[in-house]
């Protein structure tokens, strides 16, 4: 991977990319929306899995918190890093492989998983959510 980086650099990156994406599971999974909606940039856009468009943290806190209680009762999704570009030293793209389980872990079968995409940017030394979109996978 061609970086703006030394390479010990690019790994800690890498690794606080990965730990913003873990938070956003643990958010999901445990139906934290305020932690959600802390991962995101003030001025954030996100399109859902659903396509719904909402722009901001405020619009995407309000959705999550509507959405988010009770969602998990019967299942969630784990969020594996595939792939990650930088733009910039401070920007990136992340690809995501968002996988359907059952409360106990289990990949849900028959159903589609996601393939998020996120762009992040880095702000006062911390990662944030800048756009994010949500695609399912109908060819799996």
């Amino acid at each position: 991977m061609d970086t703006l980086m030394p390479a010990d650099d690019l790994t800690d990156e890498l690794r606080a990319i990965s730990a913003v994406v873990a938070t956003l599971e643990h958010a999901q999974q445990n139906e934290l929306p305020d932690e959600f909606a802390g991962l995101f940039r003030h001025d954030a856009i996100w399109t859902t899995g659903g396509g719904r468009r909402l722009l901001g943290r405020d619009a995407i806190s309000a959705f999550t918190h509507q959405v988010l209680p009770g969602a998990m009762a019967a299942s969630t999704a784990t969020y594996e890093v595939e792939h990650v570009v930088f733009i910039r030293p401070d920007v990136v793209a992340v690809k995501v492989r968002q996988t359907p389980v059952g409360r106990d872990g289990v990949p849900l079968p028959g159903v589609n998983p996601g393939s998020p995409t996120y762009v992040m940017a880095k702000e006062d030394g911390r990662w944030l959510l800048v756009a994010a979109q949500n695609t399912e996978v109908v060819d799996g």
